[in-house]
């Protein structure tokens, strides 16, 4: 909530997404906590095929960290490199149609059930 009040903008207005999924659970489980899908809905929603590219919210379209081998130190970085991509309308066929407002997270670490660290960025298209 931090993140979208100092952006100024809310769940709502995101285009396209990157999600630490070091697990394929991590997207399920963080696009509920992101505000995307209510508790319980992320799963139903990315199987009714919401979170993949041209759905209600793209989620990961760059394969995330599971496709990449999940490179511990390349991670953000890939994150904000797909979001940049994205934003300019350079993703080729990944290409989210009408990307405006990206958002990546990315965390590490356990405390209990939640990460010990995290890290959430949002991008925003701008016309120069």
């Amino acid at each position: 909530q931090k993140t979208y009040n100092m952006a100024g903008v809310g769940p709502e207005d995101v285009s396209v997404v990157e999600i630490h999924d070091a697990a394929a659970y991590g997207e399920l489980k963080m696009s509920e906590q992101l505000g995307f899908f209510k508790h319980g809905e992320g799963g139903p929603m990315a199987e009714a095929g919401a979170t993949t590219l041209g759905g209600k919210l793209p989620i990961n379209v760059s394969g995330g960290l599971i496709s990449r081998g999940h490179p511990l130190a390349a991670t953000g970085i890939a994150q904000i490199y797909e979001l940049t991509t994205q934003l300019r309308g350079e993703a080729g066929k990944r290409q989210v149609e009408g990307a405006r407002i990206g958002m990546c997270e990315n965390g590490g670490g356990q405390v209990f059930f939640e990460e010990a660290t995290m890290g959430i960025h949002i991008l925003e298209k701008i016309h120069l």
